[in-house]
Formats: C-alpha cells, sequence, structure tokens
C-alpha cells in the first residue's frame, strides 16, 4: 500500500489532503509555494459553485484578500513547472486505478475578450456555433474506477505563433508553436509511454470533431500502439488482405463507410442505445477486417492488420460511429467496451467544468493555464480515488 493511502487512514481530511499535496508538491523549493498548492487544491475541493480565486480563499481562509492575492501570484507567477506534479499525479492514480485504456477528450472552454492564452473562435459542432473559446485536449487514465486526467496540450491556433507581443504577454515559451490537435494528441500519448512504471494500455478517442484522425491512425499504427479511434465514413481502408473470406479483385481503398456497408460481418454481439423515444435499443454491430496506413518513427510506411466496425440500425438501415482499431486479438465485446470508455471521458470534462473548477481559471497566461490544469486533475483525482473523509471548510486561520 503507497505512503499516501497509509497516511490517509486515521487521519481526518485535512491530513489525508496535506499528505497528497506533499506527494505532488514536496519538490517545490519554498514552503510557501508548497503552503498555497496545497491551499489551491482545498479550495478547489471546498468551494461550492464557482471557484473564483476570492471565494475560494473565503472558503478555506479567514484572511480572503491577502489569500486571494498569494493564490492569484501561485498559479500565474511563482515560478514552478507543472510537469513534475503531473508526472507525480499519473504515479499516484496509476497505483489505484486498473487502466483500462488511455482515453484522449477535447475540451472547449469558453472565453471572453481575446487576450486569453490560446483564445480563438471556433465551431463547435456539439452546440451548433461558432464560440469564443481555448481548446485543450486531455489524456485520461480510463477503467472501472473511473477517469482521471493526468496530461493537457493548449491548442495555439496560428496568431499565437506570429505575433511576438502578443506572445511575451501571455508568457509563451519559445518551443510551445502552433501544431495540428493530431500531433498534440501524439504527443500526449508518447510523453504518456515514456513515463516509467506505467504499464501500457491502447487509446480511445474520437477526436473527429477537432481534427483530421489519419495522421495520428498512421503514426500510433507505426509505433505498434494500440487503438481504438473514431475515424471519418470517408476515411480510405484497403479491405484486408489477410482475411479469410474472398476480397474483391482489385483490392483498392474504399471508404470506411463503404466497407462496412458492402461486405461486413454482422456479429452476435449487441449494443444497447438509446433510442428516439428514450428507450434502449438493441443493435447489431457490423465488421470488417482492413489494412490500416502506418508510418514508422524512423520513417518509411507500413500496413498493418486492423479492423473497422460500427453500430448497425436494420430498422433504419445506418451505421453509427465508426471506429478502427488495430486490436485484432481483441473480442468485439471488449473492443465494444473500450469504446464506452470514451462518452467517461467526456462527462468526466463536464464534471470538471461544474464542481472542480476547469472554466474558472482566472489568468491569462500559458504557464497559469497548465497550472490550473495540473491543480484541478489533481483536485478530481484525490476525491474519486482517495478514502480520506471529507474536508471542512476552513484550513488556514491566517493567511501566510
Amino acid at each position: 500500500m503507497s505512503a499516501i493511502r497509509e497516511a490517509g487512514r486515521g487521519q481526518d481530511g485535512h491530513s489525508a489532503l496535506a499528505a497528497f499535496s506533499r506527494h505532488l508538491f514536496g519538490h517545490l523549493p519554498r514552503a510557501d509555494q508548497q503552503r498555497w498548492g496545497h491551499l489551491y487544491l482545498h479550495g478547489l475541493l471546498a468551494t461550492p459553485g464557482k471557484k473564483s480565486l476570492r471565494r475560494m480563499a473565503e472558503t478555506v481562509t479567514s484572511s480572503p484578500t491577502t489569500a486571494s492575492q498569494s493564490l492569484q501570484q501561485f498559479v500565474n507567477a511563482s515560478p514552478w513547472g507543472w510537469e513534475a506534479p503531473r508526472a507525480e499525479l499519473l504515479r499516484w492514480a496509476d497505483q489505484r486505478m486498473q487502466t483500462h485504456a488511455w482515453t484522449l477528450a477535447p475540451t472547449v472552454l469558453p472565453k471572453r475578450g481575446d487576450h486569453s492564452v490560446g483564445v480563438h473562435r471556433r465551431f463547435v459542432r456539439e452546440q451548433g456555433r461558432t464560440v469564443n473559446c481555448q481548446l485543450g485536449v486531455a489524456v485520461f487514465l480510463a477503467g472501472g474506477d473511473g477517469h482521471v486526467p493526468v496530461d493537457w496540450r493548449l491548442h495555439l491556433p496560428e496568431r499565437w505563433a506570429s505575433d511576438e507581443v502578443v506572445r511575451r504577454r501571455a508568457r509563451i515559451p519559445e518551443q510551445a508553436r502552433p501544431q495540428p490537435l493530431w500531433s498534440q494528441a501524439l504527443e500526449l500519448v508518447e510523453t504518456l509511454a515514456a513515463r516509467p512504471g506505467v504499464v501500457p494500455a491502447p487509446v480511445v478517442a474520437d477526436l473527429t470533431t477537432v481534427t483530421d484522425v489519419r495522421p495520428l491512425v498512421e503514426r500510433l499504427a507505426g509505433r505498434g500502439q494500440g487503438f481504438v479511434l473514431a475515424v471519418d465514413g470517408q476515411l480510405p481502408l484497403t479491405p484486408s488482405l489477410r482475411a479469410a473470406r474472398p476480397v474483391r479483385e482489385s483490392a483498392a481503398p474504399v471508404s470506411a463507410r463503404q466497407l462496412l456497408l458492402q461486405g461486413a460481418a454482422r456479429h452476435p454481439d449487441v449494443a444497447m442505445m438509446p433510442g428516439p423515444d428514450g428507450r434502449p435499443r438493441r443493435l447489431q454491430i457490423a465488421s470488417s477486417p482492413a489494412e490500416i496506413p502506418g508510418l514508422r518513427p524512423a520513417g518509411g510506411r507500413a500496413s498493418f492488420p486492423g479492423r473497422v466496425f460500427a453500430t448497425w440500425d436494420p430498422a433504419r438501415q445506418r451505421l453509427g460511429r465508426i471506429w478502427l482499431t488495430n486490436l485484432t486479438d481483441r473480442r468485439m465485446s471488449e473492443l465494444l467496451g473500450l469504446t464506452g470508455l470514451h462518452s467517461g471521458s467526456l462527462a468526466t470534462v463536464t464534471t470538471l467544468g461544474e464542481r472542480y473548477g476547469l472554466l474558472d481559471f482566472e489568468g491569462r497566461s500559458f504557464p497559469g493555464w497548465h497550472r490550473h490544469m495540473t491543480l484541478v486533475s489533481a483536485a478530481y483525482a484525490y476525491a474519486l480515488l482517495s478514502d480520506a473523509p471529507a474536508l471542512s471548510p476552513v484550513l488556514w486561520r491566517e493567511a501566510a
């Protein structure tokens, strides 16, 4: 049993949170940084409603004015890196979870004005309108215990590359340059895979609303990284030459949708999905083997065995969301279970916004955004996985 879990036993909620906070921030060189990290976490956990710095300071201190200023300084200006706390959070969560997948979830953060780092106007399909927002993407440890975000990337549109005045104002480091979303997603996966002691897991995601996933598919396949990714129905795929069933003579690429409609097998597996009346309906699963194009890290292209599948509504003659996987040794029931983890991570993003302050960052800088996301992730992980008692509001009777 880990030291933090041991520390949580027999202690009140404050002592357990203090142990958790030391685990994340004990490496910081200054005692005041460690203290305000602890206080920020407590504020995110104990403050009802909006997690403004003022309201968090009022909830957990007796000196809200000076404490809110110190919290602002800690998250926006104090010189500490977020990489080490995220690595500690990953280790802490990984010890407490049975991880079935690494899920990727895009996150739209509405913003007013145009000064917050990365802000831009974007059409959000789920809302059916264009919004002023930041766009982040998170990687989650996902399993039966829940979904815990352990790393983040912030999308920087082109405007944030060319205007050096804007970059200096937002304190964007030189190495942070605009990248396509698929590239940031790949970076999250590679960073997670390189962490010592982390057990590999398949990547599960639906990024089709924010990026072209074809480059991500090619690079994950070329690296031998298992995945189950939602793809656009127009994605060209080659019918598998390794299939037991006959293949058309040409074996020319066809769209993923065509492959499922023309030659897919109907599985005995069924998926329960809500119908127009809200009542669950049983849908068949259509699937077909396919060749997945891959790009190896050292260069050079190759083809890898895969499978494309989707739910099939026989009454409406309609395919559901289309998924592509290179996990050819998995049963269809296992693949369906993995796809279900995607919606769980999206639900967690909603919870992070409603209860843990994801949308309440008070600052405009690149470092501040990443620190806030780290603290929000840590607060949620603690609430989900710690067995410590609930926290009472006031922790610090006077501000330091």
